[in-house]
């Protein structure tokens, strides 16, 4: 199967797959599901921000900086043409195609686990920790060429 081909199905798929299990998730909150814990509250919380509410000032502008952002990541890895990019690019474009479309649906991101163990910590969803995973992942990537040959 040529590269691009391959490349393009890896990307495609793993950010499908990141956008409907995170808009299922969110989907549950925003019909109202909550769970309460010592550590950890499922609750729902609209960021009108990006991480820790910053950058909240820029309101309706948020949304399409972003996705011009998003699909300027999305064009230029399918210009790179490293396979080796297409899973932890998808996890990340899905991720962040998924917050983008909140801000267009619920006019902010559905935020739902809140850790406040010992600190209180910033609300997130899955979408978030998909997008932080994808981030390490590329790094290793860069700091090991050996591991990405295409």
């Amino acid at each position: 199967m040529p590269k691009h081909i391959r490349l393009s199905i890896i990307l495609l798929f793993s950010m499908a797959g990141i956008f409907i299990i995170d808009q299922n998730i969110k989907m549950l909150f925003v019909d109202g599901f909550r769970y309460y814990t010592e550590c950890i509250d499922l609750i729902l919380v609209y960021n009108k921000g990006v991480a820790f509410s910053m950058l909240a000032f820029l309101d309706e502008w948020l949304k399409y900086i972003q996705l011009v952002m998003v699909s300027g990541i999305l064009i230029y890895i399918i210009y790179l043409k490293k396979v080796c990019y297409a899973f932890p690019v998808g996890l990340m474009l899905g991720g962040a195609f998924s917050n983008v479309y909140d801000r267009f649906v619920h006019g902010g991101v559905v935020d739902m686990v809140y850790w406040h163990c010992g600190f209180n910590f910033a609300v997130f969803n899955f979408a978030d920790v998909m997008i932080d995973i994808a981030v390490v992942w590329i790094i290793f990537l860069n700091f090991k060429p050996t591991w990405c040959k295409s």
